[in-house]
Order: C-alpha cells, then sequence, then structure tokens
C-alpha cells in the first residue's frame, strides 16, 4: 500500500492541475476559446522547447534507443490494426472502426505521460519520453491516419496533406532539431538556452489545465454511452499495456526504458485523437468521452501500473 501511495502522490498534483481546469469551465471563469489558445502555446512552443531541453542531455551511448523505437513503433502498430478484429468483434459501424484507428494509437504521451513519467521516475526519463512521444506521433500520422481515409466513405487517400501534417508537426521537427545539437555537439548561447529551458518548465501546468477546462465543457451523455466507452477505456489502459508488458519484461531493455514504454502505453487518450475526429468528421462524441472517462480513471491506474513495473 505505500508503494502505490508513493506512487499516487507523485501524479496527484497533476490531477489536481486538471481539477482546477474543470472548476474554472463549469464555473464558466474560463471559455472553451482558452482550451485553442493554451494547446497551441504548448504545441508550437511549450512541448519543442521540452522535448530540445530533454533531447540535449541525452547520452547516445548510455542506452539502446534504436530498440527502444522498434519496440515501441511495432507496439503501436499492432494496437491500430487490432482495431479491425476488436470492431468486428464488437460489431462497430465503419464511423466508429475509423475512430478506433485513432483511439487505439495514441495515448496522452506527450501533455498527461512527459510530466507523468517526470514526475514517477524523475528528470533524468525526460529524453526517453521525448523520444516516445515523437513515435506515438508518427505512427498516429503515417499509419492510423492513412487507415482513417483509406476506410472513408470515398476512399480517397490524400499523401500530400499526410505528409504535410508529418514534415510540419512541431513535435516530430523539435526532435530533428534535438538530434541533431546532440549529434553535432552544438553548444547553444547561454542566454538562449536559458529561454529554451524557461519555455520547457512552463508546459505542463498550461497543457494539464487546459485538459482540465476541455473535460468541463463536455455533455454527460447517458450512462448506456459511457458504458461502452468504458470498454474501449479497459482495452486501452489495462489490456493492451498487459500484453505488452508480458512480451518485453523479458527483453535486454533497460528496466527504465521497459516501465517507460508500458506507462506511455496505459495513458489515456490524448486530444490529438479528439481533434483529428472532429477534422474528418468521425464519432467526436465517441473520441470525448473516451478522453474524459479515461482521463479520470488514470488517476488510479497509472499509479497501479508504476506499483506493478517497480
Amino acid at each position: 500500500m505505500g508503494a502505490f501511495l508513493t506512487a499516487f502522490n507523485a501524479v496527484l498534483p497533476l490531477f489536481l492541475i486538471i481539477l482546477a481546469g474543470l472548476l474554472f469551465s463549469r464555473t464558466r471563469a474560463a471559455s472553451s476559446y482558452w482550451i485553442d489558445v493554451l494547446n497551441k502555446y504548448a504545441l508550437w512552443i511549450g512541448f519543442p522547447a521540452l522535448v530540445i531541453n530533454s533531447l540535449s542531455q541525452l547520452d547516445l551511448e548510455g542506452g539502446p534507443i534504436l530498440q527502444l523505437i522498434l519496440i515501441n513503433s511495432a507496439y503501436i502498430v499492432a494496437c491500430i490494426l487490432l482495431a479491425y478484429p476488436v470492431s468486428r468483434l464488437l460489431k462497430l459501424s465503419n464511423l466508429q472502426r475509423r475512430t478506433l484507428f485513432l483511439i487505439f494509437a495514441f495515448g496522452n504521451v506527450a501533455y498527461l505521460g512527459m510530466p507523468v513519467l517526470q514526475n514517477m521516475m524523475g528528470e533524468q526519463i525526460l529524453p526517453v519520453a521525448a523520444i516516445l512521444s515523437a513515435v506515438y506521433v508518427f505512427w498516429l500520422l503515417i499509419l492510423a491516419l492513412v487507415l482513417v481515409e483509406v476506410h472513408a466513405e470515398e476512399g480517397q487517400l490524400h499523401i500530400s496533406k499526410l505528409m504535410a501534417s508529418l514534415v510540419k508537426n512541431p513535435l516530430l521537427l523539435s526532435v530533428l532539431v534535438g538530434v541533431l545539437i546532440l549529434a553535432f555537439n552544438i553548444r547553444l548561447p547561454a542566454a538562449l538556452a536559458k529561454t529554451i529551458s524557461m519555455f520547457s518548465g512552463s508546459v505542463t501546468p498550461i497543457v494539464l489545465f487546459s485538459l482540465g477546462i476541455f473535460m468541463g465543457y463536455q455533455s454527460r451523455g447517458t450512462l448506456r454511452d459511457w458504458a461502452f466507452t468504458g470498454v474501449f477505456v479497459v482495452i486501452t489502459m489495462i489490456l493492451f499495456p498487459a500484453l505488452f508488458h508480458l512480451s518485453i519484461r523479458g527483453s535486454n531493455m533497460p528496466a527504465d526504458y521497459i516501465k517507460a514504454s508500458i506507462l506511455d502505453a496505459a495513458m489515456p487518450l490524448g486530444l490529438t485523437p479528439y481533434a483529428l475526429s472532429q477534422q474528418y468528421h468521425l464519432d467526436t462524441p465517441f473520441a470525448a468521452r473516451t478522453v474524459v472517462l479515461a482521463t479520470l480513471v488514470s488517476v488510479v491506474i497509472l499509479p497501479i501500473w508504476s506499483l506493478i513495473l517497480g
């Protein structure tokens, strides 16, 4: 019990910030417009700064980075493809299956995952967390969105649109910049490094507060709607990570790499799939409920995973 409370206390401050955002939205002290502004700050300034700042401290010789990328890539691809049998088994509509490609592809590994890993495992895990976030974004854009378009009623695949999304993604670009700085041993001017560090430190409370505002503006839905959503929360936060853990716990990856991988696999659905479900006219209420319910239960599920992983 003591170990669980330690893990719970590590994530509790993060969820208190989410709760503050939820209270601000419910009392209408914060409008829904705040969500867009705060998320754009995080996407274009805060997270790129966090990624660059974290990767600058990465020791390329200190761990099997390629193995980390390949193992997590295999897991993400498998999860996306499992949308086919799961949707057939549960007799989902084509619209729900297309939404499921996004739900199975991408947990909240950046907005929530990076601060959770930092609080649970310390500052030294941030470079690994940054790489994992980039891997999830890559497969979301490369595979999940391709399947969403392939199974559209029109059946058209917009390769140029997908490539533009990939090339312009701030998270992937910041990983590239961070790797180049590391590979060529570039020393940034002290003032610039300090500025990046300050932006990096600002992003966690901002994105968590924004997530709380988002949750507060979602419709309540029916009990049946939430029960249906709960099935997919269990699948994505318990079943899939459990299978992933069983498959890699005997690998020769460092223990902290394994723990970070499983915790990221168990993250609740992120806001990016929800935003994409709006853009592609998918089952947006289903995606929104998944974000809300998964985030609420993650305050218990994530400490339990941390306890299991040691």
